[in-house]
């Protein structure tokens, strides 16, 4: 049988298709626009994404057997508020994960409900990209589309339910709108209470391996695909991906370096940070996860070639860099504000320690060695709570980079295994259609057996000593100029 994944990025929707074996026979890539209305706010149209994942489907299909599609499931960007009225329209573009908006939002909940309450009812604290902060940020501003909603979910859901007319979550993804009790993997009442919305207005909950439904009857004929082709629940982006990376099981780790980044550690025990600097969310296997998320990261890489030196030859501009552990230009990457550990939407991206003599070279360094740097800052959390953790996987657009897997590497001091694929959350997404196809006996079972470790970038003492020195001094300077932020924006 084939099973289709399907990745629900930023800048677009990535659509794989996969064999019963874990072979991938083909994937296809279509973009679409994202707005910003105002400085640091950040929106799509949800009918964007079904138009472009519709075609999609159309285009991956293209050649092979139809018949033999028993399965689509999805990873999606997490934490984007979609709303939709009586009639199932949506009311408004969709709010997005790395919108900053909410910040008055975000400190009643943190001040006013506090911290505490907020961690005992969903595990977690509120950061300005969640979803509970941007209902509430509608239903200040927009009251008229605040009455309008009838259901509210998130960026993949909507695509699911699109495809099986179910209105429908999972887990993982819906740990991050601060509105599910993590631990007992249902709504919180209370938080329901907090954003003025009630029960009937979320989506029904799912593991992310269970089926939600089947395609519509007419979209089956549409699209040449069978009517019985199980619509799957899915993960969030960093939960699908893990699962594409075989980070599953208790104490596996991945890291993702795509449009954000993400250090994720996976448990079969629910477990909090007690700083919340960490997010402790629910795993696409049925188990749970500590991840730590920095908004900006292969995106500051293109900013910088893109936008400020203005090329596309990324290759050639990393082979330049030779100074490994000795750049005195730091860049701290937070571009759209940053959240683990820091949680401050008025963070900006900052150059420091250029001299006359500092080259094109070492800035570009600087941008590489910055995101590394601050993944490490989530990794040092995870290593005070007693977690051990020696070698990890890695995956996302920055991974493709043999120079930025050598600097996170010998900058987090641990082994980098390289996987065959790299296809992240689209690949997760069509295990879990295989897994609730039966083709796997557990999201376990299929990852031991799909996913390959082809390489391994090993730490170099001397260069991880050398970025020692480095990280201990890049640590000091976002505390020192954090109080400037607020100041400048």
């Amino acid at each position: 049988m084939l099973y289709i994944g399907v990745d629900l990025g930023t800048s677009a929707v990535k659509l794989l298709l996969m064999n019963g074996e874990g072979k991938i026979e083909k994937i296809v890539s279509r973009e679409y626009p994202l707005s910003f209305p105002h400085p640091g706010w950040s929106e799509q149209k949800p009918e964007d994404w079904w138009k472009e994942s519709l075609e999609g489907i159309w285009e991956l299909t293209a050649d092979c057997d139809k018949s033999q599609v028993a399965g689509i499931s999805f990873g999606g960007q997490m934490h984007g508020l979609v709303i939709l009225d009586e009639q199932d329209n949506v009311i408004r573009p969709a709010i997005l994960w790395n919108d900053g908006r909410t910040g008055k939002e975000t400190d009643y909940l943190n001040q006013v409900i506090g911290k505490e309450k907020l961690s005992q009812y969903t595990a977690n604290i509120a950061f300005a990209g969640f979803t509970a902060p941007k209902i509430l940020w509608v239903k200040e501003n927009e009251p008229e589309n605040f009455k309008k909603i009838k259901k509210i979910m998130l960026p993949k859901d909507y695509l699911a339910y699109k495809l099986s007319g179910t209105h429908c979550c999972d887990m993982s993804d819906a740990s991050g709108m601060l509105l599910l009790d993590v631990k007992n993997r249902c709504w919180s009442k209370e938080m329901l209470d907090i954003c003025g919305i009630t029960e009937e207005q979320m989506p029904k909950l799912f593991e992310s391996y269970e089926t939600v439904g089947t395609l519509k009857p007419e979209l089956a004929a549409e699209l040449g695909i069978p009517a019985s082709c199980k619509i799957v629940a899915g993960a969030g982006d960093n939960a699908a991906a893990a699962v594409g990376t075989g980070t599953v099981g208790d104490g596996m780790c991945n890291i993702s370096l795509g449009t954000s980044g993400t250090i994720f550690i996976s448990s079969k025990d629910f477990g909090v940070d007690p700083n919340n600097a960490l997010h402790a969310f629910a795993h696409a296997d049925g188990c749970y996860h500590l991840m730590g998320c920095m908004l900006s990261a292969a995106s500051c890489n293109k900013w910088w070639m893109d936008e400020i030196i203005g090329t596309k030859d990324y290759a050639g501009e990393q082979e330049k860099i030779e100074k490994l552990g000795e750049n005195n230009v730091y860049f701290l990457p937070y571009l759209m504000g940053e959240r683990s550990p820091h949680n401050n939407p008025n963070a900006r991206g900052t150059f420091i320690g250029l001299t006359m003599d500092s080259t094109r070279a070492d800035m570009t360094q600087a941008v590489l060695e910055g995101v590394a740097f601050a993944i490490r800052d989530s990794f040092e959390v995870a290593k005070s709570l007693g977690i051990r953790i020696e070698r990890t996987k890695i995956c996302g657009g920055g991974a493709k980079s043999p120079l930025w897997k050598k600097m996170i590497a010998n900058i987090l001091n641990i082994k980098v295994d390289v996987i065959e694929s790299e296809e992240g959350p689209a690949l997760g997404g069509a295990m879990l259609a295989a897994v609730a196809n039966g083709e796997f006996a557990s999201v376990e079972d299929a990852a031991a057996k799909i996913v390959k470790v082809i390489d391994t970038v090993k730490p170099e003492p001397e260069l991880a000593a050398k970025y020692e020195e480095k990280y201990r001094k890049f640590a000091k300077i976002y505390p020192t100029v954090k109080d400037l932020f607020s100041e400048i924006i």
